[in-house]
C-alpha cells in the first residue's frame, strides 16, 4: 500500500478520532472490508474513496455501529465500537447516502424529535434549532412538510439531525451525490465551516474526485476491501509522477492496444503505462522529452488520434491504484 507520511502535527492533530486495525466485515462468506488499518486524527476532513462495492459504506457502517465487525477492532472517540457501541453513538453524527425522511413531518418536526431522542432540553432544543437553521439555511422551509423539499433541501435537513447534539466526529456518506452544482458548492462550504468553526471531525466518503481534492486534509483509496493508499491530495498526485501523457489511439483492438502499451514501456524515463479501452496513460518524470519517443513508438502500432502532456491529477491515482476511473454517469444515476 502507498501510505505517504504527513510529517510533523500538532498535539491537537495528533490526537486520534478513528482507529481500526485489521478490521474485517464478511457477509456470507464474501469479504467486503479486509484487514482495514486507519488512522484518523481530531479536527481532520478524511476522504474515503473506492469504486462501487470497494468496502466504503461498509466501513462507515461498521464504524457507526450499524453493522458489527467480523474480525480485527475498531476505535471511535475513545470507545469500541463492539463492546460500547451506545457510547459511539452518543459521539457522532451520521448521514448516510440514502436520505430517509418522514415526508408528513415538517423539518422543524423532526430536528426536535432528534433532539429529544438525544436526551436534550427544550431550551438546549431551541438553541440548537437556531443555530442550526442559519447553517442550512432552510429559512421559512422548516416550517413545511418534508415532501415539499428538493433533493438539496432534504440533503441539508438530514445533514442537520446528524449535528442537533454536537457530535464529535460527522460521518458523511455519499452527501452530495445527485445534487445539482449549486446545492454541492453549499454542501461544500457548510463541511469547512463545520470543520474550521467547531474543528469536527469528518469522514467522507465519496465518488467525486473534485470533492475530495477540494475538501480533505487526507484522503484513503479503498479497494477489495483493502486500503490501497492514503496521504494528502497533492501527495498521492505526486506519487503518480510529475507529467503524464495520455495517449488516445485510433482502434480498439486488445491486441493493437496491449502492443502499444508493451513499445511505450520499454522506452527510457518511461514508469509506468496503464491502459483503458484505446487510452494509453503514460507516467514519466520529463514529459517534455519524452512524448516525441512516445509519438514515434505508437505511430508504428496504431494510428494516434490525440497525444496530450499533462499533470496527475487524483483520477491518474484513482486509475492506477485501482484499474478504473470513476464513472460519473454511474455516480449521478
Amino acid at each position: 500500500m502507498i501510505r505517504i507520511p504527513t510529517g510533523a502535527r500538532s498535539a491537537e492533530r495528533d490526537q486520534t478520532a478513528i482507529s481500526a486495525q485489521g478490521l474485517v466485515r464478511s457477509f456470507d462468506g464474501s469479504v467486503a472490508v479486509d484487514q482495514l488499518d486507519l488512522e484518523i486524527h481530531r479536527g481532520e476532513i478524511y476522504g474515503f474513496l473506492g469504486p462501487n462495492g470497494a468496502g466504503k459504506s461498509t466501513t462507515v457502517r461498521v464504524l457507526c455501529t450499524l453493522l458489527s465487525p467480523s474480525g480485527g477492532r475498531a476505535v471511535v472517540a475513545g470507545y469500541d465500537v463492539a463492546t460500547h457501541p451506545e457510547q459511539v453513538r452518543l459521539r457522532i453524527g451520521v448521514a448516510l447516502q440514502d436520505v430517509a425522511l418522514d415526508p408528513k413531518q415538517t423539518g422543524m418536526d423532526l430536528l426536535r424529535l432528534q433532539g429529544r431522542l438525544y436526551g436534550l432540553s427544550r431550551r438546549e432544543i431551541a438553541e440548537r434549532l437556531g443555530e442550526l437553521g442559519r447553517l442550512i439555511d432552510l429559512g421559512d422551509a422548516l416550517e413545511r412538510p418534508i415532501r415539499t423539499y428538493s433533493g438539496g433541501m432534504k440533503r441539508r435537513l438530514d445533514l442537520a439531525t446528524a449535528l442537533v447534539h454536537q457530535p464529535e466526529i460527522l460521518f458523511l456518506d455519499e452527501p452530495t451525490t445527485g445534487l445539482d452544482p449549486v446545492s454541492r458548492a453549499r454542501m461544500w462550504e457548510e463541511v469547512n465551516r463545520l470543520n474550521q468553526e467547531l474543528h469536527m471531525t469528518i469522514f467522507l466518503t465519496t465518488q467525486y474526485l473534485e470533492e475530495a481534492d477540494e475538501l480533505a486534509h487526507r484522503i484513503g483509496i479503498i479497494n477489495d476491501g483493502r486500503l490501497v493508499a492514503e496521504g494528502t491530495p497533492d501527495e498521492l498526485k505526486h506519487a503518480v509522477g510529475n507529467d503524464l501523457i495520455v495517449a488516445r489511439l485510433a482502434t480498439t483492438g486488445e491486441t493493437a492496444v496491449e502492443a502499444a502499451r508493451l513499445r511505450v514501456e520499454a522506452i527510457p524515463g518511461v514508469h509506468g503505462v496503464t491502459a483503458r479501452d484505446e487510452e494509453l496513460v503514460i507516467t514519466t518524470e520529463d514529459g517534455a522529452s519524452t512524448i516525441g519517443a512516445v509519438a514515434v513508438a505508437l505511430d508504428k502500432i496504431a494510428p494516434v488520434r490525440s497525444l496530450t502532456l499533462r499533470t496527475p491529477t487524483l483520477d491518474d491515482v484513482f486509475l492506477q491504484l485501482t484499474g478504473n476511473h470513476i464513472d460519473l454517469e454511474e455516480v449521478a444515476s
